[in-house]
């Protein structure tokens, strides 16, 4: 067994290191360099960035991109670009956006229920048990995916971004969730204390919930119960639908068949061919979160498939790693980190990225297009974001092939695309995951 020793850095060590610098001039060539330019800037390689045109021979018809600001809702905002689509068909209009904020009020609420839920599963777990550490760590998470957006959207509907404007605390999370993940630690605290001393904790609950949901009508306003949906199409003709409740509104003109679609990933580290759940993530409690896992080959035929159809597609990736927001490039070989510092390699497979948690999902997006060779093979994928028309080309991204093998984890497509073989596996019953997955 390794006995592990104390390896002190020294004054003989610095001295080696010293040297070394020393013997290679063009490191302080660099130094220079980026003293007064970043580190992206330096490591750009515009002969590679060049390749990456925004030019498609696969394209879904997008509008004006939308804005997510200093939130985390990227997941949401995902999913309401695949789906406001069918609005803007339906309607005859130039664009068409839903009211983010009316969601996130529900997702924040249905999360702190969740977050109660699973503390008083575990309560007879020490807080520093696993299970009870991750929790307490993430009480009311900014994030998502598919599955919790759909789960709103099927039991709360949607409205017109106009019916429940943005506020500064929709579009600045971070400034407020502070604040109210500590009253629920607190909470949790409590409940556990109840369960422990063989009291029922309903009422108490209730009571924390109700004064969770009484500061996020502080912060984001009352949720609709009706409204008259008035629009002018492109023809400059005035439309008014009167008295619609969220639900009415998203079953004519959304319609409601999320049943239809799966969520596929492509994971290095889980087994193939899988089915898998997160009985202790998500939003709305009463639903689950269920993924299948397939190959990176098939994640990407899948997704090749459903443009090729005429829809976007959601997807989750990594999007830290040889990414340029300013321009809109997302390609490994557009940047060289390593070269400007001091020859850096890096070699980790995609299983021991996510194993090590040097990557993980922490964004979601829609592909809108992809650029097919003569062989109809992909060489580069066109990207609609959320962060607004003054990054990348518009609002618009381009990711290159091996980005896509390298960062993208998660898709969510129609089943019908799916082979008779694929749609089997669907039938399986679903593994777990663990709350501390990197994927989960």
């Amino acid at each position: 067994m390794y006995m592990n020793k104390v390896t002190p850095i020294d004054s003989e060590m610095l001295a080696r290191f010293e040297q070394g610098y020393e013997a290679r001039p063009e490191l302080q060539v660099m130094s220079n360099a980026i003293s007064r330019t970043s580190l992206e800037d330096a490591a750009f390689v515009p002969a590679a960035a060049a390749k990456l045109r925004m030019d498609f021979s696969v394209l879904v018809p997008t509008t004006k991109v939308t804005w997510q600001q200093q939130s985390g809702r990227c997941w949401m905002f995902s999913t309401m670009n695949v789906l406001r689509r069918r609005v803007i068909q339906k309607c005859n209009l130039e664009d068409f956006s839903f009211s983010q904020t009316y969601l996130a009020f529900y997702d924040k609420l249905e999360k702190a229920n969740l977050f109660f839920e699973n503390i008083l599963h575990f309560a007879d777990q020490d807080l520093d048990d696993r299970e009870t550490f991750e929790l307490m760590g993430h009480p009311l998470p900014d994030g998502g995916q598919w599955d919790m957006a759909i789960a709103l959207t099927k039991k709360y509907g949607l409205v017109p971004s106009w019916v429940m404007p943005e506020t500064v605390a929709s579009t600045g999370t971070a400034k407020y969730l502070p604040v109210l993940t500590r009253k629920m630690r607190e909470d949790a605290l409590e409940l556990r204390q109840l369960v422990r001393e063989g009291k029922d904790p309903s009422a108490r609950r209730e009571a924390m919930l109700a004064e969770i949901y009484n500061a996020l009508r502080v912060l984001y306003g009352q949720p609709p119960k009706t409204f008259d949906f008035e629009y002018t199409d492109k023809d400059g003709v005035y439309h008014c639908d009167k008295n619609l409740t969220p639900r009415t509104f998203m079953e004519q003109y959304v319609g409601n068949d999320f049943d239809e679609y799966v969520v596929v990933i492509a994971s290095p580290i889980h087994e193939k061919n899988r089915t898998y759940c997160q009985p202790f993530m998500g939003d709305v409690v009463e639903e689950n979160m269920f993924w299948l896992n397939l190959s990176q080959e098939e994640l990407e035929d899948l997704t090749i498939r459903q443009l090729k159809a005429g829809e976007g597609v959601m997807f989750s990736c990594d999007c830290h790693p040889d990414g340029d927001r300013k321009n809109g490039y997302w390609d490994p070989d557009s940047f060289q980190y390593g070269e400007v510092l001091g020859g850096l390699t890096f070699g980790m497979t995609k299983a021991e990225r996510l194993l090590t948690r040097d990557s993980t999902m922490n964004h979601c997006m829609m592909f809108c297009g992809v650029n097919l060779d003569e062989n109809g093979i992909a060489n580069r994928w066109k990207i609609e974001n959320s962060w607004g028309e003054e990054h990348g080309q518009k609002g618009y991204y381009i990711g290159s092939e091996k980005w896509f093998k390298a960062n993208v984890y998660q898709i969510t497509v129609r089943k019908e695309l799916l082979s008779d073989a694929q749609r089997k596996l669907l039938e399986q019953e679903p593994l777990p995951m663990k709350l501390w997955d990197p994927l989960a």
